[in-house]
């Protein structure tokens, strides 16, 4: 039995829940602006500007992933890593990401992996259809020691009221349509490096359990980016909600939008990426890598049982092979 957990690994989950409820707090203390819409916890901020015109607002980082591409060498996915946690929050709520703003801080400028990140930036950006309109790098020695890095960054999408997609709709027997994922993508690297300390300790340029590459080209795989497809399936009018699957699994990213009395239903049985099964063999549970981990599902729609085909038409077109991973149950 596994008991290798994200807490003994040094994250505490329900004391990052426990911030949030707190941070709501101090907000409902704080004058209401009356040109917010909706509330704290979902994927994206919204405000609105004039008519029915809104804009969405989001921030994220790539977390401890950077201390395995410090271990590796390999910057250049880093950058996509920051884009794709920011836009891929940002079109669940129906939002089309208009531009992204990065914050690099180190102990020490490196040109090369500050180039080699930002390089990847602009790429994710063109690529999602949004431009890179700014960013600082703050160098901060003695707060950060000189190879130490972190990223951060800052996505800003527009769309119409009537273009909200926020799971309000979603109900009993809806079905939940998953795309998979690169592998771990951005989340849950804490508990990759305890999981792997001895593997990192022998270095990351010996094959890891993808034959032909490396165990840090694995680990390094960038995050995917599903600002098209999600585009493309909002554009149906047939989806209820949308998830990205970042920190704290499937289940707790779905169920945030999934209104009560219901839950998500999972049914755990698509192919999982073998760098789970690496970490799993570590004395990580099952019941653990389900908590932490996207297990090879990066992204999912909600949509009513009817409307299925039509939603993984739209995506089959787009060269993804979704699959059903669930359904909405009462709990």
């Amino acid at each position: 039995m596994g008991n290798l957990t994200y807490e003994k690994a040094g994250v505490d989950i329900k004391g990052g829940d426990h911030w949030v409820e707190t941070i709501k707090g101090i907000m409902k203390r704080r004058k209401s602006d009356p040109r917010v819409v909706g509330g704290i916890g979902g994927f994206s901020g919204l405000m609105r500007l004039d008519g029915d015109r809104l804009i969405a607002g989001c921030c994220d980082g790539v977390g401890t992933k950077v201390e395995i591409a410090r271990a590796a060498g390999i910057y250049d996915g880093l950058g996509q890593d920051l884009v794709a946690m920011n836009v891929n929050d940002l079109v669940t709520g129906g939002a089309v990401p208009l531009f992204f703003l990065d914050y690099i801080a180190c102990g020490a400028l490196n040109e090369e992996m500050m180039s080699a990140v930002v390089t990847s930036v602009v790429e994710a950006c063109e690529y999602c259809g949004c431009v890179l309109l700014g960013g600082e790098t703050a160098e901060m020695p003695g707060v950060y020691g000189k190879e130490s890095f972190d990223l951060a960054g800052f996505a800003v999408g527009t769309l119409k009221e009537s273009e909200i997609i926020d799971g309000s709709k979603v109900k009993e027997g809806d079905v939940i349509i998953g795309l998979h994922s690169s592998g771990v993508h951005s989340n849950g690297y804490t508990l990759v490096r305890s999981a792997l300390a001895e593997e990192i300790a022998h270095g990351l340029d010996e094959e890891g359990p993808v034959a032909g590459e490396t165990l840090g080209q694995t680990l390094m795989k960038p995050t995917r980016l599903y600002v098209p497809q999600a585009i493309a399936a909002a554009k149906t009018g047939k989806v209820k909600a949308m998830a990205h699957i970042t920190g704290s699994g499937l289940e707790d990213n779905i169920n945030r939008v999934v209104p009560a009395p219901c839950v998500c239903k999972l049914s755990y049985d698509w192919p999982r990426p073998a760098v789970f099964d690496l970490i799993a063999s570590k004395g990580v549970s099952e019941e653990e890598m389900r908590r932490v981990f996207n297990l090879g599902i990066g992204y999912v729609f909600i949509v009513s049982p009817e409307d299925e085909a039509e939603v993984v038409s739209v995506l089959e077109s787009l060269g993804e092979k979704p699959r059903r991973v669930g359904r909405v149950v009462r709990a």
